[in-house]
């Protein structure tokens, strides 16, 4: 079996803690816009702590301590903060 390695890009992510919603709202607004069939991805709804995400997968659940991540294409999905860990470094 041949091995691979994840490409070296850049993606925008913020922690969520419950609040700032507003960083991330802009993201969802371009996710919508750039769906390949509308009403699929890119919706938002936040429920107590946690903020339901409309990806192309389906809905993924954000956490408090999760990340939002915006992706190459402007995707936004949720990523749990170990799997972060081992995925991303900060770009300085």
């Amino acid at each position: 079996m041949a091995k691979f390695r994840k490409l070296p890009v850049e993606i925008e992510a913020v922690r969520w803690d419950g609040d700032r919603l507003d960083e991330v709202t802009p993201w969802i607004r371009e996710a919508i816009a750039k769906a390949p069939v509308s009403g699929t991805a890119g919706w938002l709804l936040r429920v107590n702590d946690d903020v339901h995400i409309g990806t192309l997968e389906g809905t993924m659940v954000a956490s408090p301590g999760d990340y939002i991540i915006r992706g190459v294409k402007g995707e936004v999905y949720p990523c749990k903060p170990d799997i972060f860990a081992q995925t991303y470094e900060a770009v300085t």
